[in-house]
């Protein structure tokens, strides 16, 4: 598939109306989960491609060119505005949150394993675990205040229990800062899963910092702010990713053009007919943007199109399903992993005057008091001794296997 030869309508003529910008929501009961991470996942598209538009307007001082930013940035919130609204009211954000954190580990696990370069692969797999451990707090704050298991969010594909604990996360911000790809050499799927990670974690961010203040009772807000704080770290260190020194319009362009992989990705992967109709509008919608830009790009910088896609055609598209045994293998092997400035590094093989170290007990002082933790010990007093776990087998690291306690120490000491 090359985007820039698929049927599309004039940018114009793209513009809804408010009733078409307001969808039939999916059913929280009936929806299969990957329909729900999959609507999180383009959310996510739009908010990036919204705020990354903002800011090169910020940064532009021919008016005529603001107007074209102006145009197009209007259609990618409409776009975002009816995606959003594709959530039930029903469906509380706590239950959205276990569906934000499935997706993350799902959609890091694909691109991991599909990824060519060594850089963005260890990226995926650091921020892998800590994901997957998100999801194991925020499922027993789910059962311990609505009595809802979220395994019936997940179904099968996604298991619930520990990995690196969410204790032992939290990096000094000097070490999310990573090496970036080259424009030029990388390979195409390489710069497509840097920007989709990117936009997929800076949702999940932005969500948890206006979430978490919402929450009824303390221990959650506490919970989403610690959370939050790690996301942040997740950010930071995949927008380095990305070539920094690629024109406004050149990350324009790569900007269009992977959301037009996604919306084809998303549109071949979808059960729900009428979900899958609306991607397939989308990514006509973003195909005519994609030609749009590139007419301004040879405009304005006198560029082709091939300057920055040398090869429009996609790659396989990301098709979800379970990556249990790849998550499995992960936590196996780098549960200890943490950052030190650019390099990936074993905890516990650092001296205790790293940053690391550092920054870690500064931030969480008493661990009995950290809201990760906490959650936990008051989730195995309400359960009778055990905490809430859905997994097939015996955890793969021995410490992480007991129920009647939480660890704290397993990815630092």
């Amino acid at each position: 598939m090359n985007p820039f030869l698929a049927q599309s309508k004039p940018v114009e003529e793209n513009i809804k109306s408010w009733a078409q910008l307001y969808p039939k929501p999916y059913s929280k009961l009936k929806a299969a989960p990957f329909t729900k991470i999959r609507v999180i996942l383009a959310n996510g598209a739009e908010f990036e491609s919204t705020w990354f538009l903002h800011q090169f307007a910020r940064n532009c001082a021919d008016n005529d060119l603001r107007r074209e930013i102006a145009l197009i940035r209007n259609q990618e919130q409409q776009q975002q505005k009816r995606l959003s609204c594709l959530k039930p009211l029903d469906e509380h954000f706590l239950e959205t949150t276990i569906s934000y954190e499935q997706l993350a580990i799902e959609l890091t696990a694909i691109l991991a394993q599909n990824e060519k370069d060594k850089n963005n692969k260890a990226a995926l797999d650091l921020a892998l675990l800590e994901d997957f451990d998100h999801l194991f707090r925020f499922a027993n704050l789910l059962k311990k205040d609505f009595g809802i298991e979220a395994e019936t969010i997940v179904g099968k594909y996604t298991e619930i229990m520990p990995g690196r604990p969410t204790i032992n996360e939290h990096r000094h911000p000097f070490d999310h800062i990573k090496y970036s790809l080259c424009a030029k050499t990388a390979d195409p799927y390489s710069k497509l899963a840097a920007g989709i990670i990117t936009a997929a974690e800076q949702q999940t961010m932005n969500f948890y910092m206006n979430i978490a203040a919402t929450y009824p009772n303390d221990l959650g807000r506490k919970l989403f702010a610690e959370i939050g704080m790690v996301e942040e770290m997740h950010v930071s260190q995949y927008e380095c990713l990305a070539d920094p020194t690629c024109s406004w319009l050149e990350k324009w362009l790569m900007h269009e053009y992977t959301e037009c992989y996604l919306y084809h990705s998303l549109y071949q992967d979808e059960s729900d007919a009428y979900i899958k109709g609306i991607y397939q509008e989308h990514f006509e919608m973003e195909a005519a943007h994609l030609k749009r830009v590139a007419e301004l790009l040879k405009k304005y910088e006198k560029k082709d199109v091939k300057s920055v896609i040398p090869n429009p055609e996609f790659p396989a598209p990301i098709k979800f399903g379970s990556n249990i045994d790849y998550v499995r293998k992960v936590i196996a092997e780098s549960v200890y992993i943490t950052s030190d400035r650019e390099k990936y590094v074993d905890a516990r093989k650092l001296p205790k005057s790293a940053d690391f170290f550092r920054f870690n007990n500064t931030v969480n002082g008493s661990p009995a008091q950290v809201a990760s933790h906490l959650v936990i010990r008051e989730s195995i007093s309400a359960f009778g001794g055990k905490d809430y776990r859905s997994q097939k087998s015996a955890h793969p690291i021995h410490a992480l296997d007991d129920r009647t306690q939480d660890n704290v120490t397993v990815g630092k000491e």
